[in-house]
């Protein structure tokens, strides 16, 4: 009954409904319904044919902006669409940058005296030479060639030569090397050199307070006969220190053992004992006998020690670097050349205050005054080397360097330098990225330096010992302790990886991380031995004259 009920009210009202609207035409009814078709296919207020379920979130936002409850002008409809838009591009430029941040990192960025340096994943090549296995070549100068004839007795020989070993520690012991072969060259006698010092290297040192005398005239009695003093017989020694009677000055650097023989035999046949000075680079390479090259190498690898208390002590350094952490570890070993004497020779110009600026320019004035001539050339000059790549890197660009390479700020690094210039402040962006940064003087207690402290040369073979037995060399700028210690490390079967940093262009020109790696490492170079070239350093390519094949 009650179902009849409902069905009949229903059709009452449908009735009703009929009977109060006025009767339409067909023609009228299907316009209506092709009209209301239109609305339902255009507008957001009516239903969508699109499932609820599967509509965008923009839909929803868009339905209720512009929705007839809203009841809202046109104006605020207008407002809101815009903000809209204006979310949607801000969006996508933020999710953009953040892409191109993620795929290609800026370098470092500067924040006060700390570089914000993106974290780079360490590869496991980082600590071997990646040359090591496939070379064949062995070290040979320690066995004598057979060119080379027995030395004659001391008293058999055409007289004595006598040098001054000028500069630092290692410019001494190249000329050392030097001189024993000039020795050979003019069947003389050498008298053991002189380490004297020089406007750099304040420092007055004796032979024997730096290298085993003993070991040196004994590993070579079979190629030159050494003697540790003027002969008795010669009673005015000063003269052979200030009388040009008694020196010979007109060795170019260079020069070919012809010229010795040529131009300095018979003033030592004719005098008996002769100085020759100066004796810097006063031998060439490539125009000498290739016994006398292997005769050199002989000296500087096997007849060169140092007293046994540099070795020992060289040798609890790299203990103690190797064992800084709970497991034993690898080191790097930082050759960093930024003390005040080598900025100053590089006429360069670093960033500083005017203070500093005007106390470099007094500075190279007193020490190079014919280089430095009035002074305003300098700029120009400092712009070009800059570009060239032949300035001394800063230790802030060290940093970035090796970050570039892979090496993670863990990395425990032995730093060979003098006195920074700058002090702490120049330093502070290499120690923020690398904190696990150490000298001698923090390895080694007060005590334990004192007895090395007298000379400063002490202080630079120990730095040299710890170089040498480092996992990694770095060097920043050239020079002779790194030319030695890289073709030392070649010498020894090049199991241990050298690196020669430099300045490829100035950090301001790059303009993005990726950039620079691909820049960087195609100008570092880490290989095996080479052959040596005309005119081309023996002593960083140790190969042609004192190698062999394996």
């Amino acid at each position: 009954m009650a179902a009849e009920l409902r069905e009949l009210r229903h059709s009452s009202s449908l009735g009703s409904r009929s009977s109060s609207s006025p009767r339409k035409n067909p023609q009228q009814q299907q316009q209506q319904q092709q009209q209301q078709q239109r609305d339902d296919d255009v507008s957001p207020l009516l239903s969508d044919p699109i499932s609820r379920d599967h509509r965008p979130p923009f839909f929803f936002w868009s339905h209720h902006l512009f929705s007839e409850d809203s009841r809202g002008s046109s104006s605020p409809s207008k407002l809101s669409l815009f903000l809209i838009i204006f979310l949607v591009v801000a969006g996508f430029v933020s999710v953009s940058s953040l892409i191109r941040r993620l795929n290609a990192p800026y370098l470092c960025q500067k924040d006060g005296l700390t570089l914000q340096c993106p974290r780079v994943k360490e590869p496991p090549s980082l600590w071997e030479n990646p040359y090591s296995a496939i070379t064949s070549w062995k070290p040979c100068a320690e066995r004598r060639s057979n060119g080379i004839s027995d030395p004659p007795a001391e008293n058999e020989t055409n007289g004595y030569i006598f040098i001054h070993a000028e500069g630092g520690l290692n410019q001494q012991r190249i000329a050392i090397c030097n001189a024993v072969g000039v020795a050979k060259i003019l069947n003389a006698t050498l008298i053991l050199p002189v380490l004297k010092q020089d406007q750099i290297w304040k420092d007055q040192t004796k032979f024997e307070d730096i290298f085993d005398v003993d070991h040196f005239i004994d590993y070579l009695k079979d190629d030159v006969p050494i003697i540790r003093d003027i002969p008795e017989w010669f009673t005015d020694k000063s003269e052979l220190f200030t009388s040009i009677r008694r020196t010979v000055k007109n060795i170019p650097k260079y020069a070919s053992a012809q010229f010795y023989i040529d131009n300095v035999l018979p003033r030592i046949k004719e005098k008996k004992i002769m100085a020759l000075k100066p004796f810097v680079d006063r031998l060439g390479y490539d125009n000498v006998p290739r016994e006398i090259n292997r005769l050199r190498c002989r000296v500087n690898y096997h007849a060169l020690k140092f007293l046994p208390e540099i070795e020992q002590m060289a040798d609890q350094l790299a203990s103690r670097m190797r064992n800084r952490t709970a497991n034993s570890n690898p080191y790097m070993a930082l050759h960093l050349r930024f003390e005040k004497g080598m900025v100053g020779l590089s006429f360069c110009d670093f960033v500083g205050t005017r203070e500093e600026k005007a106390k470099m320019a007094e500075y190279r004035k007193k020490e190079w005054p014919r280089r430095y001539k009035n002074g305003s050339h300098l700029w120009q000059l400092s712009l070009q080397k800059r570009k060239e790549g032949r300035c001394p890197l800063e230790p802030g660009e060290v940093a970035v360097i090796l970050r570039a390479m892979g090496y993670p700020k863990e990395t425990q690094i032995y730093v060979a330098s003098g006195q920074v210039y700058g002090g702490q402040n120049r330093m502070a962006p290499l120690k923020n990225m690398f904190p696990n940064l150490v000298t001698k003087e923090e390895l080694a207690s007060k005590e334990e330096l004192d007895g090395f402290r007298k000379h400063v040369t002490s202080l630079a073979a120990l730095d040299f010992l710890v170089c040498l037995k480092s996992d990694v060399f770095v060097m920043t700028h050239g020079g002779n302790f790194a030319k030695l210690i890289i073709g030392y490390r070649r010498y020894m079967g090049h199991k241990l990886k050298s690196i020669k940093t430099r300045q490829i262009q100035s950090f301001g020109t790059l303009h993005g991380w990726a950039t620079f790696l691909r820049l960087y490492h195609h100008q570092t170079r880490t290989g095996l031995p080479e052959e040596t070239f005309p005119n081309y350093d023996l002593w960083e390519n140790p190969l042609t004259p004192c190698m062999c094949k394996a």
